[in-house]
C-alpha cells in the first residue's frame, strides 16, 4: 500500500512544494483548488518509500518538513485532521498533507512522529520548519497571528521572485489610480482591482472612483448648473430680455451631460492604465492569506494573485439610517447624479457637506428642499461659517427641519419620482413630526470599505468603531507589506487631492528611495454650497482651544462682490476671516471665505499659508481690483475691538 500525500492548492510534487517558481506561480489553480499532488515526470501519487530503520524514517519525516512551508501528518478518518486542512483551506495557504493511515508503515511513521515531536495524536503541523502542534495548538496560533507573521518573516524572503505582482492597488479611485501610475512609472509590475458594489437602488458605475463617478465632478456640474440659473436673473439687470415663461430647466438633459462627460473620464482613465503597462481587472479584491488576494468578477469567477506589497485604497460609501424603509425608498448622492428623472419635492436629511451641497444645487433649479438636521451644520468645520451657509439658504428658499431625525420611510405612490411619507423624532424623543416628498436623499456620513475585504485574514488592525485604518505617517498599516491611503486612513483628511498626492509620495519611496512624506496640515478645501465656502488651516473653535483666546487675533469683515451690486442681491452676505497667532508674529493659522469662486481664491492664499504667511505680508500685498480676494489685503478690523465690518460698496 503507497502513502498518499495530499497538497493544497497547486498539483506539485513534494520536493517543489516549499517554493513555487515563475513557470508554477501561486495563482495557477484558481478555482480547482485542492487535489492530490502528483509526481511532476510520472503522474503517479508521490509516495512515501518507508523503511525498516527509524533512522530512514526520520530523515524521510524531516524530508517532508523542510520541503514544504505548511506540513501537515494527518489521518483520513481523524476529524481533527479535516479541520485544520479546512483552516488553511481557508486562509488560502498551501499546505502539503501526509496521510498516516494510507501509508506503508504508517503506524511506525507516527511512533517516530511522537519521539520527534512528542505529539501523541495527528494533526502535527509545522510552519516553516517550526512545529506548530495538533490542531487546538493550530488554531490557537492563527488566532493570534502567528502562523501569518512566520509565512511573512521567513517564507515570503525566499518567495519574493515569485510574487505576481510588485504591487496590487485594491480601488480605482483618485488616489489608487495615482499610486498605480507612479509606481508603474518606475518599472514595476502593478494591478489595480476595482468594483463597484451596486446600491441598493441598483446604481453603479465605472472607473475613478467616487470623486469622478458620484462626487467631486457630478456635484461641481450640477453646482453650476444652479449658478446659471442665479445668472440667469441677474442678467435681466444687466439688460438681457427674455421672457420668464420661456425659461425651464431639464433635469434628463443636464443628467445626460453629466453622465456622458464622466464617462469620458472612464475611458480615459482605463487607456491611461494600459498606457502605462498597468494591468486593470473589474473584480472584488480580498485577501485570502499573507501576499494573497482573491479577485472576484461581476460573474463570480475567482481568481487569485500574489503581491509584494499592496495598497489599499477603497474610500468610502454613504452610510444608511438603519430605519424602516430607508434602503428601500431613499437615495443617497451614490444614485443622485445619474437618477433618470428629476427628484421633484425633496427632504434631505444630513448636516454634512454633501447634505448642503446636494440641497444647494436643488434648490438652484427651482426644487422644493427641505434639509432634516439632528444637532449642528457642517460638524469639524468652523461654526460661524456654517451658520453663515445656512442662514443664506433659509434665505433662498431652502427649509430647515433641526434637531429631528427620521424613524420610518413609507412608499404612498410609486413613481419617477413617486410619493414618499417620512415619520420623524426629535432629538429629545417628545415629538413626532411626518411629511410627504417625492425624495428623500441620505446624506449622514460615510463608511470606510473595509470591513468585507478580508483584513482579518492578515491580521491588520482596523477600528473597530469606524472601519477606519491606523497607519504610520509614511502611510504603513500594522502588517508591514500592506499600505493604505484616501479616505479610509484614520484621523486623516477625505479628500481626493490628498489621496492623489499620498499615493503618488508612496510609490516614490518604495520604488525610488524618496524621503518626502505626504503633509495633512494646512490643507485647502472648499464646500461648493449656493455661497461658496473656502478654508485651509485651523477653524476659530479650535485655534482658540490650541492656542488660548489672549494668542489668538482674528480678522474679519463682510464685502459684496461688484458683480452682485447691479441686481442689487445678497449685500453683506460674503463674508472673509483670518485667524493669527499673536506669538508667532501673527502668522495666519486659518483662512476663511464666504462668496462666489471661494475654490479659487483659497487655492492661491493655501500656498502663502504653506510659506509662512503673516499679517504684515498680507497688508503689504498689493490686492486685484476690483476682486473678491481683494478683501484679505484690507483686513483692519479684529473680532476683541468689536468694530463695525458692514460694507456698503465694493
Amino acid at each position: 500500500m503507497g502513502s498518499s500525500v495530499r497538497k493544497g492548492k497547486a498539483v506539485l510534487p513534494a520536493e517543489q512544494a516549499a517554493r513555487p517558481s515563475r513557470e508554477q506561480p501561486r495563482r495557477a489553480a484558481t478555482e480547482d483548488y485542492h487535489h492530490e499532488a502528483q509526481n511532476a515526470n510520472n503522474g503517479q501519487a508521490i509516495t512515501a518509500s518507508c523503511k525498516n530503520k527509524d533512522a530512514d524514517l526520520q530523515f524521510k519525516i524531516q524530508a517532508y518538513i523542510d520541503k514544504n512551508t505548511v506540513m501537515i501528518f494527518s489521518n483520513t478518518a481523524c476529524s481533527l485532521s479535516a479541520k485544520v486542512k479546512e483552516l488553511f483551506k481557508s486562509m488560502s495557504i498551501p499546505y502539503c498533507s501526509l496521510e498516516l493511515d494510507q501509508t506503508e508503515d504508517g503506524q511506525k511513521l507516527q511512533d517516530v512522529l511522537y519521539e520527534l515531536t512528542m505529539e501523541t495524536s495527528v494533526p502535527i503541523v509545522f510552519v516553516q520548519q517550526k512545529q506548530i502542534g495538533d490542531y487546538d495548538k493550530t488554531l490557537k496560533a492563527h488566532k493570534e497571528g502567528k502562523i501569518q507573521k512566520l509565512l511573512e518573516t521567513k517564507g515570503h524572503d525566499h518567495m519574493q521572485d515569485s510574487y505576481d505582482y510588485d504591487l496590487i492597488v485594491i480601488g480605482g479611485g483618485s488616489g489608487g489610480l495615482a499610486a498605480s501610475k507612479e509606481a508603474a512609472k518606475y518599472g514595476k509590475k502593478v494591478m489595480v482591482l476595482d468594483y463597484v458594489t451596486p446600491t441598493p437602488q441598483g446604481t453603479r458605475w465605472g472607473l475613478g472612483g467616487t470623486c469622478v463617478n458620484v462626487g467631486c465632478i457630478p456635484k461641481k456640474l450640477m453646482h453650476q448648473a444652479a449658478l446659471l440659473g442665479q445668472a440667469l436673473q441677474d442678467s435681466r439687470k444687466f439688460g438681457w430680455q427674455f421672457e420668464e415663461k420661456a425659461v425651464k430647466h431639464s433635469w434628463e438633459t443636464m443628467t445626460e451631460a453629466v453622465q456622458n462627460y464622466i464617462g469620458s473620464l472612464n475611458w480615459g482613465y482605463r487607456v491611461s492604465l494600459r498606457e502605462k503597462k498597468v494591468t486593470y481587472e473589474n473584480a472584488f479584491g480580498e485577501f485570502v492569506g499573507p501576499h494573497t488576494i482573491k479577485a472576484t468578477n461581476n460573474k463570480g469567477k475567482e481568481k487569485f494573485y500574489t503581491a509584494e506589497k499592496f495598497l489599499i485604497a477603497t474610500g468610502e460609501r454613504p452610510r444608511y439610517l438603519g430605519v424602516p424603509g430607508d434602503k428601500e425608498y431613499c437615495i443617497t448622492s451614490d444614485d443622485l447624479f445619474s437618477l433618470p428623472y428629476c427628484p421633484g419635492k425633496t427632504l434631505v436629511v444630513g448636516a454634512s457637506y454633501v447634505a448642503l451641497e446636494c440641497a444647494g444645487f436643488l434648490a438652484g433649479l427651482s426644487l422644493d428642499v427641505t434639509v432634516m438636521v439632528r444637532s449642528i451644520l457642517l460638524r469639524g468645520f468652523d461654526q460661524e461659517m456654517a451658520n453663515k451657509i445656512g442662514e443664506h439658504m433659509e434665505e433662498h428658499g431652502v427649509k430647515f427641519i433641526k434637531e429631528f431625525v427620521p424613524i420610518k420611510v413609507e412608499q404612498i405612490e410609486e413613481g419617477t419620482p413617486g410619493k414618499l411619507k417620512v415619520i420623524a423624532q426629535s432629538t429629545d424623543g417628545r415629538e413626532i413630526i411626518e411629511g410627504e416628498y417625492n425624495t428623500v436623499l441620505l446624506a449622514v456620513g460615510r463608511d470606510a470599505c473595509t470591513r468585507t475585504i478580508g483584513l482579518d485574514k492578515v491580521g491588520m488592525k482596523i477600528n473597530e468603531r469606524s472601519g477606519k485604518i491606523p497607519v504610520s505617517d509614511e502611510e504603513q498599516t500594522n502588517v508591514p507589506y500592506i499600505y493604505a491611503i484616501g479616505d479610509v486612513l484614520e484621523g486623516k483628511l477625505e479628500l481626493t487631492p490628498v489621496a492623489i498626492q499620498a499615493g503618488r509620495l508612496l510609490a516614490r519611496r518604495l520604488y525610488t528611495g524618496a524621503t518626502l512624506k505626504c503633509d495633512y496640515v494646512n490643507v485647502p478645501t472648499t464646500v461648493f454650497t449656493p455661497l461658496e465656502y473656502g478654508a485651509c488651516g485651523f477653524s476659530e473653535e479650535t485655534a482658540l482651544e490650541k492656542f488660548g483666546e489672549e494668542n489668538i487675533e482674528v480678522y474679519h469683515s463682510y464685502f459684496w462682490p461688484l458683480e452682485w451690486t447691479v441686481p442689487s442681491r445678497d449685500n453683506n452676505k460674503c463674508y472673509a476671516k483670518i485667524i493669527c497667532n499673536i506669538q508667532d508674529n501673527e502668522r495666519v493659522i486659518g483662512f476663511h471665505v464666504l462668496g462666489p469662486n471661494a475654490g479659487e481664491v483659497t487655492q492661491g492664499f493655501s500656498a502663502a499659508i504653506k510659506c509662512g504667511l503673516t499679517k504684515a505680508q498680507l497688508d503689504n500685498t498689493i490686492g486685484i481690483h476690483p476682486v473678491c480676494a481683494e478683501i484679505f489685503t484690507t483686513l483692519s478690523v479684529t473680532k476683541r475691538s468689536g468694530g463695525n465690518i458692514l460694507q456698503s460698496g465694493c
